[in-house]
Parts: structure tokens; sequence; C-alpha cells
């Protein structure tokens, strides 16, 4: 799969937090204030367009980062990372530069996109999977620092993630082959049950007890998918071993719950957009003010030269 004519998916909470713990708070607008978040995100991006040439770029955004429907199903979704207020524990200089963030890409003419009551990952999930139903579909690039998105990977639908563990100037580029050499799955959807049995701390799933992630693929190579392992289990298959029935039988109530909270969701009611990368301001005035008020100007026009391929 060629990079060349790709919709890039941003998971953008991912990328400015990256940004925010990246680049020096040193970086700051004229009167003082950190800036490090916006001005790394932006440059971020204008790299990733240059590098991937995409043919679309869409920023994904969280509109609800603890969703209720996956609360309701396990309470425990999250909350380690609840603030006293409810909300997210965002660090007070980066939730200060959130609302410039969005302000700056809607000058710009950047497709944002996002769903009330789902998540960036649910919204990633979605547009991935209109694209890949349409007619003529362009490849996917999601690009995140989040695992939970390599269910999505799919060769046959061209869809892969770029994953940014290692920064965006050496992405590692998650195909199904990568996903068999680094997790010992074949397919997304299998590194999703993977995940399901094995847990996540990160996120507040528990996963199954004394059920790692070795034991997990195993399970999967022997059965083919979570609906397979849970099948030879109600068929009583001697092939488990007392201590994986045991743990497996009392897991069933988590296991009832947990695919519908570790799977993105594909149909999240996402409003149509423009994804065409922004070759001119979407608001230039607007866009001027901005960069000249909190010392991005730099930045954007890194952005646009990348976008018009200067």
């Amino acid at each position: 799969m060629t990079a060349g004519g790709s919709l890039l998916l941003l998971d953008t909470a991912s990328l400015y937090f990256r940004a925010f713990f990246g680049v020096p708070d040193s970086v700051r607008a004229p009167d003082g204030t950190p800036v490090n978040a916006v001005r790394g995100l932006l440059d971020m991006t204008a790299r990733l367009i240059t590098a991937r040439r995409p043919a679309g770029l869409v920023a994904c955004w969280d509109d609800d980062w603890r969703p209720a429907f996956r609360v309701e199903a396990i309470p425990t979704y999250k909350e380690h990372r609840l603030a006293a207020d409810g909300g997210e524990e965002v660090p007070e200089a980066l939730s200060a530069q959130i609302p410039l963030i969005v302000e700056v890409l809607e000058a710009l003419g950047v497709a944002r996109a996002g769903s009330p009551g789902y998540e960036a990952d649910d919204v990633i999930g979605t547009l991935t999977a209109r694209e890949t139903a349409r007619q003529d579909p362009r490849p996917v690039e999601v690009v995140t620092g989040d695992r939970d998105l390599f269910q999505l990977v799919d060769d046959e639908a061209r869809v892969r993630v770029l994953y940014t563990a290692r920064g965006i100037t050496d992405l590692d580029v998650v195909d199904q082959a990568r996903l068999a050499e680094r997790y010992g799955v074949p397919t997304g959807a299998a590194y999703a049950d993977m995940a399901t049995l094995r847990g996540d701390s990160s996120d507040g799933l528990p996963g199954v007890a004394g059920i790692g992630e070795k034991t997990a693929v195993a399970l999967l190579h022997r059965y083919g998918s979570l609906d397979g392992v849970l099948a030879a289990l109600d068929a009583q298959d001697p092939a488990f071993t007392p201590a994986q029935r045991r743990r497996l039988t009392e897991a069933r109530e988590y296991l009832a719950v947990a695919p519908g909270v570790v799977q993105v969701a594909l149909d999240a009611p996402v409003a149509e957009h423009d994804d065409a990368l922004p070759l001119a301001p979407a608001h230039p005035d607007r866009l001027v003010e901005l960069a000249q008020t909190w010392g991005l100007t730099s930045s954007v026009t890194r952005l646009l030269d990348a976008a018009t391929g200067d």
C-alpha cells in the first residue's frame, strides 16, 4: 500500500498530549502563555502531510472521553483518570490550549470530527468504515499512540495504523504482518479479542485474571476468535487446562460485556464533512489574528505549505 492519496485520520488528543509533553513549555505566545501543545500539534501535522501525502485529512475528536455506554458496561473504565470535577484529569497548562487548537484548526480549514457520547476512537472507526464502504475507497492511515486502534488494521481494506510511540519522525507502520510479528495475532479483529482477554490497565479494563497476552494469543490460535473460545468452553473442550477453564468461567460476566467496550464503534453519528487538505485558509483574517496573537505564524505557514506541496 502506498501512502499517497490516503485518508489520514488523526487521533488528535493523542497527538496534542504528545506535543504537550514533548515540546518544552518555554514555547510561549508573546504574552508568555504556553502554546507548546498547539505548535507541536501543528508541526506534527505538517510533517505527517509532507511524509504521507494524503488526499484527505480529519482531526478526530473526543466529544466524550469516557462514554456512558462503556462505563455502564464496565464501571472501572478509565476511572483512574477522573478528576475531582468528574472530567478527565488533564494538566491545566494543556487544558488551556485545547480551545485554541479548535480555533486554529477551524481557521485553517482542517476538518474536525467528533460525535456526542463517543470517543475519537469511535469517530476514527466510523470514518474508516465509511471510507472502506465507498465504491472507490482510498487507503486509510490512522495516526495514534493508542494501541486500541490496532483493531482496525485490515490489509484487504487497505487500513493501517501509524503508531507514534517512537515519535512522528519514526512511525511504526502497523499492518497485519506487523500485528503477527509483534503480537502473534493475524488480524485487527484478533487483536481486539486478545485485548479483551488480556485487559488493559491504562483503560481500567481488568481482562480475565490469570490470562496474559501469551495465553490469550494461544487460545485465539486454537479457537479462532473470542466467540470460538467461549463456544469451546461451553462445549467442555478438554484442551483447556483446569486453571484456564476456571478463570474463563469466572470471567463470563465480564466477557459478555467487554467486547462492546473494547471494540470501537463503526456507526457513530458523525456528521459529513469536507476532508480535503486546506490549500488556503478557511478564515484567513481570523487565522492571521490567531497566529500573531499566539506566536503561531511559523507553524501555521509550515502546515499550509505542506498541504499545498510547497
